[in-house]
């Protein structure tokens, strides 16, 4: 029976897909989905866009989350709800906590964006409190889950709850109600795999001819590795920068149903992910956060293959802190190979950054950062210095002219460890 997290012959049906859109219909926007022109001319294909960072919370998570939440008895409302969130979860089951008017305790990674928990704040008002607890959303949940046990409350898992999946999967009824013409091929993130399982289910039962694409970030690529193991996979470490896709373990119903429903797997950069941030707001006055930007950023890695195709890309957030955006123009940037970072070795005289400035660098190249200190009287003093080129062929000259002029360097771009203590 849906709603039967522990279930685990549970699939998604249609009829209960439907069901639960009349059930979020009355808090659920009907996002559009719109043609975007500077992406359908790059790739020679109709990308369509599923913006449902457009939502009242700017996340697809508003439908799976009031789609559980008003699924509960009277009995367990009155105990309240408990979740953990790395912030778009959250914030779906605080404006839901607040409709219904039921007490919501939200459990939150310490290293969330403070923009994502002012908006949980914001849109659960006097309904929720919220608890900063773990790293990663993982931890988050661990703690979530022993509160529960203590205190009765209904848990609102973010991905692995057949009523979860059920109200994701609203989104695509909403694609297959709005596309003008077959969706040949249809691009989902992935974090713990409640949309994409939804979404799937919908499409296979209505548009079985779709090509369904499932994205992760490579710094948290859990589906694409339990995939290749066979069985759910646990990730010792990931990379939390793309936060509404960052899990290190998907769930197991979800799990299940996109090893049968997904055609493949897409892992993409995390800069690659921040280029496609900055080229969204940049040609498309389109704000998204790392996840939401996901879906297109994969667009680049299935090449030809949807030349002259219907493409959907859903946009499943828009929740970004503008303090990240120096982060994420630096990564992209390292990413499109357009800034380095070198530890030169200065000799002690006056002079030698002059010759740095004049012999190693061309004319269009900038220095971005230049850090020196003179600690002791050895004859070589070393620099951390910042290079931004205009276009990636600009660095085997660059690295051409400070050999000839016998300038001792370290690359640090392909020193990861050093490379964050900048």
């Amino acid at each position: 029976m849906a709603g039967m997290g522990e279930d685990e012959n549970y699939w998604p049906r249609l009829s209960d897909i439907q069901r639960a859109r009349q059930r979020v219909g009355d808090v659920v926007a009907h996002t559009p989905l719109s043609l975007n022109a500077p992406l359908s001319e790059r790739y020679g294909a109709e990308v369509w866009l599923k913006r449902e960072d457009l939502q009242v919370v700017r996340s697809y998570k508003i439908r799976g989350a009031y789609n559980k939440i008003s699924s509960l008895s009277p009995g367990e409302l009155e105990r309240g709800v408990v979740c953990a969130s790395a912030g778009n979860h959250a914030q779906g089951v605080a404006f839901a906590a607040m409709r219904l008017g039921v007490e919501a305790t939200i459990f939150m990674p310490k290293p969330t964006p403070q923009q994502k928990i002012k908006q949980v704040r914001m849109h659960g008002r006097d309904n929720v409190r919220i608890v900063l607890s773990g790293d990663t959303y993982d931890d988050s949940c661990q703690e979530a889950l022993e509160f529960c046990g203590s205190g009765g409350q209904s848990f609102i898992h973010p991905f692995d709850d057949p009523l979860i999946i059920e109200g994701q999967g609203t989104l695509g009824l909403d694609i297959l109600n709005d596309a003008r013409r077959s969706v040949d091929y249809l691009l989902l993130p992935i974090g713990g795999g409640g949309l994409a399982s939804g979404v799937s289910s919908v499409f296979k039962a209505i548009s079985p001819e779709t090509r369904i694409i499932g994205v992760e970030a490579a710094g948290a690529p859990s589906m694409k590795r339990s995939f290749e193991e066979g069985r759910v996979t646990t990730l010792d470490e990931i990379d939390t920068f793309a936060d509404g896709i960052a899990v290190r373990t998907p769930g197991t119903m979800t799990y299940r149903i996109c090893r049968k429903n997904l055609d493949d797997i897409i892992v993409v950069p995390e800069g690659r992910i921040c280029s496609t941030i900055l080229e969204l707001y940049n040609e498309s006055a389109i704000v998204v956060e790392p996840a939401g930007a996901a879906s297109i950023a994969a667009l680049p890695g299935l090449g030809g293959a949807i030349r002259g195709k219907s493409v959907v890309c859903v946009v499943s957030g828009g929740n970004n802190d503008i303090t990240r955006m120096e982060e994420i123009k630096e990564r992209s940037m390292l990413y499109e190979g357009l800034k380095h970072y070198f530890m030169v070795r200065f000799p002690q005289r006056s002079g030698a950054l002059r010759e740095f400035l004049e012999k190693a660098l061309g004319p269009d190249d900038d220095i971005t950062m230049f850090q020196y200190t003179k600690k002791n009287s050895r004859e070589k003093g070393p620099a951390i210095v910042g290079v931004e080129i205009c276009s990636p062929a600009d660095f085997e000259p660059l690295l051409s002219r400070m050999k000839a002029n016998n300038i001792a360097y370290e690359y640090l771009n392909d020193k990861p460890d050093l490379l964050t203590l900048i």
